[in-house]
C-alpha cells in the first residue's frame, strides 16, 4: 500500500530534488565514464559545447560560468589542444589571459556530441504521448524559471482548448484570485462549474475557448459560451503575472469579439467587479459600455458586481493595434453571472 505523505515542507522540496537528480542523471548516463558513449566526460562535453556556441571564449570567462576549478580547467584545454580539438592563443586585451576556439575538428566533435545528445532524449522520451510531452516541457521550464529566478520569456501562442486545460484553468485562476484578492474556494468552485458546463454542452460552431501559453506555461485564458440564439457572454478572461506587459488581455477579449460577431450574436455581455480595474479598462477600450452594477457578498469578499455589454451589430475593431491600445493585465477577470 502506498503511504500518504504528510503536507510538503522545505525539506521535501530538497529531497524531492535530490531525487530527481539521482533519477535523471542515472537515465541520461552522467554517471559513465564515457558521455553519450564518446572519449569525453560530460564536463569536457559541456565546455565543447560552450566553445561551439560562444565562439571565441575568454578561458577566465569559461571557468567562471561553470563553476570549474581552474587548474581542472587548464589541464582539460591543454589536452583539447594536444588532439587538435580547441586553438589558444593569447588575449590581446589581456596579456595574461586566454582566448580559446574550437578548431574544424573540434567543431565536428561539437556537432557529433549534439546529435548523440538528441538522439539520447528522443529515445528517453519516445513513450510519451503529446499531451504528456507538452507537460513535461513545461515542467522543465517551470522548474528552469523558478531555480533561475527569472520570467517566462518566450512567444506568447494562443491556441483553441484541448483536453486537460479546463484543470489547469481551475487551478491557475483560483490561485491568483487567493493570492491577489484573498477570494475562497468558492470562487475556485464556481470557475470548475463554468468549465465543466462549458465542455458539456460545448457547440463549437458558437462557443469558443482560447489558451495562451507561453513557454509551454498556462498565461492566459477566455471563454465564449452561448447565453441566447442572439446573446453570447465571455467568461473567465484571465492573464497571468508572467505575461504581463504584451497586451495579451485586450488581444484575447478582441478575438472573443470577432468570434462572437462571426457566429452571428448581436449582443455579448459580460459580468465583472468594479476592483479589477485593469480588466474594466480593456472592456471599455473594445467599446463594452457599463449596463448596471450591485453590491453583493461573493467568494468571501464584499463587492461590486458589473454587468458590461457590446452591441456587436455596431462593432468594428479599432485601427490601432490591441496590444497599443491597453496594456495586458494579470488581474483576473471575474467570470458572468
Amino acid at each position: 500500500m502506498t503511504a500518504i505523505a504528510p503536507e510538503e515542507t522545505g525539506s521535501d522540496t530538497i529531497e524531492a530534488v535530490r531525487a530527481f537528480n539521482r533519477f535523471y542523471t542515472n537515465r541520461i548516463g552522467v554517471l559513465d565514464r564515457a558521455y553519450l558513449d564518446t572519449p569525453y566526460t560530460l564536463t569536457e562535453a559541456r565546455v565543447i559545447y560552450e566553445l561551439a556556441n560562444g565562439g571565441a571564449t575568454a578561458a577566465s570567462q569559461l571557468t567562471t560560468e561553470l563553476s570549474l576549478d581552474p587548474a581542472y580547467v587548464s589541464r582539460m584545454l591543454k589536452g583539447f589542444s594536444g588532439t587538435g580539438l580547441v586553438d589558444i592563443r593569447k588575449d590581446p586585451a589581456d596579456g595574461r589571459g586566454r582566448l580559446l576556439s574550437l578548431t574544424e575538428s573540434g567543431r565536428a566533435v561539437a556537432a557529433d556530441l549534439a546529435t548523440r545528445s538528441r538522439a539520447s532524449i528522443a529515445t528517453l522520451i519516445e513513450p510519451l504521448d503529446e499531451a504528456a510531452r507538452h507537460r513535461l516541457t513545461a515542467a522543465l521550464r517551470d522548474v528552469t524559471a523558478l531555480l533561475a529566478g527569472e520570467s517566462l520569456s518566450g512567444p506568447i501562442r494562443i491556441r483553441p482548448h484541448r483536453a486537460g486545460d479546463m484543470g489547469r484553468v481551475i487551478a491557475s485562476q483560483a490561485q491568483s484570485y487567493a493570492e491577489s484578492y484573498g477570494w475562497n474556494e468558492e470562487y475556485e468552485a464556481l470557475v470548475a462549474e463554468i468549465c465543466a458546463k462549458f465542455l458539456r454542452d460545448f457547440d463549437p460552431t458558437r462557443e469558443h475557448c482560447w489558451i495562451a501559453e507561453q513557454d509551454g506555461a498556462l498565461v492566459g485564458s477566455i471563454f465564449l459560451v452561448k447565453a441566447s440564439e442572439t446573446t453570447a457572454r465571455l467568461r473567465l478572461l484571465h492573464v497571468a503575472e508572467a505575461a504581463r506587459g504584451h497586451g495579451l488581455g485586450t488581444r484575447l477579449v478582441t478575438d472573443c469579439i470577432r468570434f462572437a460577431q462571426g457566429a452571428g450574436y448581436r449582443r455579448l455581455e459580460l459580468w465583472t467587479n468594479d476592483i479589477l480595474t485593469a480588466a474594466r479598462r480593456i472592456y471599455q477600450a473594445a467599446g463594452f459600455t457599463l449596463e448596471k452594477e450591485e453590491a453583493h457578498h461573493s467568494f468571501g469578499q464584499d463587492l461590486v458586481g458589473q454587468t458590461w455589454v457590446l452591441d456587436l451589430a455596431g462593432w468594428q475593431e479599432p485601427l490601432t493595434p490591441p496590444a497599443a491600445r491597453a496594456p495586458a493585465s494579470s488581474t483576473p477577470e471575474a467570470p458572468p453571472a
